[in-house]
């Protein structure tokens, strides 16, 4: 019978010392995994030891037992191995805590001293398992409805976001009715692995619209308090205040608590002064354009149909050369500008690179050897860099000089600038180069990173080590001679050091200074005191050799993190560069169009095209837009499904969104007035998790729009209320559109695609709103879709012929064909009313109901023109003989010269 497992408390009352350091270091860290390292395992015990043997497949045991036979689960992984274990306990979404060993065991006195050094979670984990090269990390602290300044009772939240791998600190505020709206939003857009929420007494704290698949980690509520964070700030950031970064404690209090608990739980989980957290951005809502989650999964910019990234916008347009351009390409997509010169400045960068092949190509070629420098110094500053990190750092900053006489041939403002920041860092490459070796092992433990030459004292132990180990090797060749053993072997082992080993047919010629030391199957092992001397001479020598190659390694990790602010501007700035020759390279190879940024409200697009749609079929077909505030505001849009509207939507809103990221745009032409948000409605979607329907999810999303959409916005809605009955969706959809013409607070541009006809009825009574549809024609009982936006109004919606292209049985299509044609002619008939649905009241009782699958009779004129038409042989009919035809057909239809003409 298994005895039952000790509880915590349990525990403590019979612990063993080491036992009780884990007991202590759990206390502190009631949420975590505690990884407790003993000797070359870090163990977990009780329910951690559970959680980790089912998560990680490790074989559970147990460890004591008290007198009433209780014992503690535990399971254990090598210290060697760590790092693998930890990315997959995190990416599982666990938080853990590494209690390390504080001292060499050989060296302390009674129990080795233990403490938790780092706790890592899904935003603290830098790894390079557990990161996309290419992708942030994001940790976001949310502080609510904490703001001075604001008139009591108007809601405000603080969100910081912190990049641990890279350094990258940035703040924001929301405030007023919409602002947790705008906190969702922005946390769709930054995808956070972790977000830190203050919490009452460990509860798990929530927030409203809070992604479910967001890691929440609770924090005590007065790492929140305003005070406290502005001395953790001034602290982190080495200043007396926060002017400088335009925070003001009067004006933006959430936001610096938001930044304050940030910093401060950075602090407590890393054990580390965080030296690369050097500064802080504050983000104004208006600078940015600002998209909602439903716009960014509708347009598919960082993810594609299938939430990976092949197929997205990003994906298309991520051809940077450095991990760090790609970050920041996709930075620039996750929130565009939106202030006209910088988005001028970007779009006149990348017209220069654009028009300089050459210079292009150059700066290209030589920014491939650089590697990822923010993340490089980023583990420097962590403490986690080994010698080929630094390497890897010397290395990547040696390339600047090659590079700065490429980029002092520009002349672009922005280029101008970034050249201004790149620093050559030829000290920090200097020490770096000189220092360690050209292939050095990824830990300094493990010997062999420093240069010959660059300490006296490591190459004094080396020729120690060398000596004693030359002397070894000979001493097998002089105890061969001296004993007449021709097959002695001098050898080693970590176990039992140096040994000479003779085999058992000569055991009898073992001298009587030989001391046996093991036997083995082959023969025994043996030592000599001269062979003891030259062993204790090796070992101490590498012993020491570590020692001093760590102190060296641990020196230069030092010397470069004092100048790790200068390499962080430098890496900024080549990120900079390599997305704006990025963009220019795009736009030669794709012919995109530099686009202007128009000082009015008219948005014009020539020849607009979809950036990853044109990519995957042939023959893509472009399409012109025109928006404005008079006549073109809402551009009603009809057409057959499959026939592209959806595509024209996405391409309009892509193309604005390029814009002010700073790119070139897949057109012939394009002029864009600047927009401050972009909404996106489009396709289906739900969730049956929450209980909320395909049309529930639409109308939220609609609702959103109408409330939050300003004259600035683009707005793209696409098939609203075809979640529920169609007079329904109808009437909906009407009063949305009606809506978006009409209200006199925001008349945002928008394009509405529908398949209500009626719809097109609205042109004619606002002047604001214009008709268009997508061309598609008949052909052969079939339809041919042109996939052209054209004035006007779409005829029909064609579809049957998409329901007969889908597959359905050809005797469905049939009888669908044969239903349509009689509800047409019943609508027709009732002078408007709905179909099938009965006489009125005062209609005349005789008169016959026409049933819904009953086929009804055609007058007798159709029924002859019918004939004639089903009979002719298009192919045979020549363009006379055509002629005379209808000429007769219209004749027997009763059609005069009037109507003719």
């Amino acid at each position: 019978m298994t005895a039952s497992p000790l509880t915590l408390t349990e525990a403590r009352r019979h612990a063993t010392p080491a036992m009780r350091q884990y007991l202590d270091a759990k206390a502190q860290h009631p949420d975590a995994l505690i990884l407790f390292r003993m000797g070359d395992f870090y163990e977990l015990f009780f329910d951690d030891a559970v959680t980790a043997a089912r998560e990680l497949e490790l074989t559970l045991t147990s460890r004591s037992k008290n007198a009433a036979g209780g014992e503690i689960p535990m399971c254990g992984v090598p210290h060697h191995a760590i790092d693998g274990y930890l990315v997959r306990l995190v990416k599982k979404g666990y938080r853990v805590a590494l209690c390390e060993q504080m001292e060499d065991p050989r060296k302390a006195k009674g129990l080795v001293r233990r403490e938790v050094v780092r706790v890592v979670s899904p935003g603290t984990l830098t790894d390079s398992g557990y990161l996309e090269s290419r992708e942030s990390v994001f940790l976001v602290a949310i502080a609510p409805e904490q703001a001075g300044g604001l008139p009591k009772g108007i809601p405000a939240y603080g969100l910081a976001t912190a990049d641990l791998s890279t350094g990258e600190f940035r703040v924001s505020q929301h405030a007023g009715a919409s602002a947790a709206a705008l906190v969702a939003d922005e946390l769709a857009a930054l995808r956070p692995r972790e977000l830190l929420l203050p919490s009452e007494n460990g509860a798990t704290p929530t927030m409203p619209g809070l992604d479910a698949g967001i890691r929440v980690t609770g924090a005590a509520p007065w790492t929140f308090d305003l005070n406290h964070a502005i001395r953790a700030l001034t602290e982190q950031l080495g200043t007396a205040s926060l002017d400088g970064f335009g925070l003001a404690p009067d004006r933006h209090s959430a936001a610096i608590c938001a930044a304050g608990a940030l910093v401060h739980y950075l602090r407590e989980t890393q054990k580390a002064e965080l030296a690369h957290f050097a500064t802080l951005e504050f983000r104004p809502e208006a600078d940015y354009l600002l998209l909602d989650a439903a716009t960014f999964e509708h347009l598919e910019i960082l993810r594609g149909a299938n939430d990976a990234r092949t197929g997205s916008l990003v994906a298309e347009l991520d051809l940077t050369t450095t991990a760090m351009g790609g970050r920041l390409l996709r930075a620039w997509l996750q929130r565009p500008l939106a202030s006209r010169d910088p988005i001028r400045d970007r779009l006149d960068a990348v017209g220069e690179f654009a028009a300089g092949t050459t210079l292009r190509t150059r700066v290209r070629t030589v920014l491939k050897c650089v590697q990822d420098l923010e993340r490089l110094i980023s583990r420097v500053a962590l403490g986690t860099a080994g010698p080929r990190e630094l390497l890897a750092l010397g290395r990547s900053v040696a390339a600047i000089p090659d590079l700065l006489p490429i980029v002092a041939e520009l002349r672009a403002p922005l280029c101008v600038k970034l050249v201004g920041e790149l620093d050559e860092l030829a000290d920090v490459r200097k020490r770096v180069l000189s220092t360690l070796t050209d292939d050095p092992p990824a830990l300094a433990r493990d010997g062999g990173a420093i240069r010959k030459g660059v300490d006296p004292e490591l190459d004094a132990l080396r020729n120690m080590s060398g000596d004693a180990k030359h002397a070894i090797a000979a001493m097998e060749t002089s105890e061969r001679k001296r004993t007449g053993i021709t097959n002695l072997k001098v050898r080693f082992n970590r176990v039992f050091g140096y040994y000479i080993e003779v085999s058992k047919s000569n055991l009898e010629a073992v001298p009587d200074d030989y001391t046996r030391k093991q036997t083995v199957a082959t023969g025994e092992r043996f030592s000599t005191p001269a062979l003891k001397e030259y062993e204790q001479k090796v070992l101490t020598a590498d012993e020491r050799i570590v020692e001093r190659e760590q102190a060296l390694v641990e020196e230069l990790r030092l010397g470069v993190l004092a100048e790790a602010e200068r390499v962080q501007r430098t890496a900024r700035a080549l990120a900079t560069l390599d997305v704006l020759a990025t963009f220019a390279e795009i736009a030669t190879r794709r012919d995109y169009v530099k686009p202007a940024i128009a000082e009015d409200r008219e948005l014009t697009i020539t020849d607009g095209r979809h950036p990853v749609v044109e990519r995957t079929v042939d023959g893509f077909v472009p399409n012109d837009l025109h928006l404005n505030d008079t006549d073109h505001q809402v551009l009603l849009l009809t057409g057959p499904n499959m026939g592209g509207k959806s595509t024209f939507l996405r391409q309009a809103a892509l193309i604005v969104l390029m814009a002010q990221a700073g790119s070139f745009v897949p057109a012939r032409a394009a002029s864009l007035p600047v927009a401050d948000r972009i909404f996106a409605r489009i396709g289906a979607s739900d969730n049956i998790a929450r209980g909320q329907s395909t049309f529930m999810i639409e109308m939220q999303e609609t609702a959103k729009i109408l409330h939050q959409a300003t004259s600035d916005s683009l707005v793209l809605l696409d098939e609203i209320g075809r979640g529920t009955a169609t007079f329904d969706g109808l009437s909906i959809a009407w009063a949305v559109a009606e809506h978006l013409v009409s209200n006199p607070r925001a008349r945002p541009r928008t394009l509405f695609a529908t398949h209500y006809h009626e719809l097109t009825d609205l042109a004619d009574t606002h002047a604001a709103a214009v008709n268009y549809h997508v061309a598609a024609r008949e052909w052969r009982d079939g339809i041919v879709f042109l996939r052209k936006v054209e004035p006007g109004r779409s005829d029909r919606s064609y579809g049957i012929h998409v329901a007969r292209l889908a597959g359905l049985p050809p005797e469905t299509v049939a009888r669908a064909r044969t239903i349509l044609a009689g509800l047409e002619r019943d609508e027709l008939s009732r002078g408007g009313r709905p179909s099938f649905s009965g006489p009125s009241i005062a209609s005349d009782r005789t008169q016959p109901q026409l049933a819904l699958f009953e086929r009804a009779a055609p007058p007798p004129a159709e029924g002859e023109a019918a004939e004639r038409i089903r009979s002719v042989d298009l192919d045979e009919t020549t363009p006379r003989e055509a002629h005379a035809l209808l000429t007769d057909l219209q004749r027997l239809l009763g059609v005069d010269d009037s109507e003719r003409r």
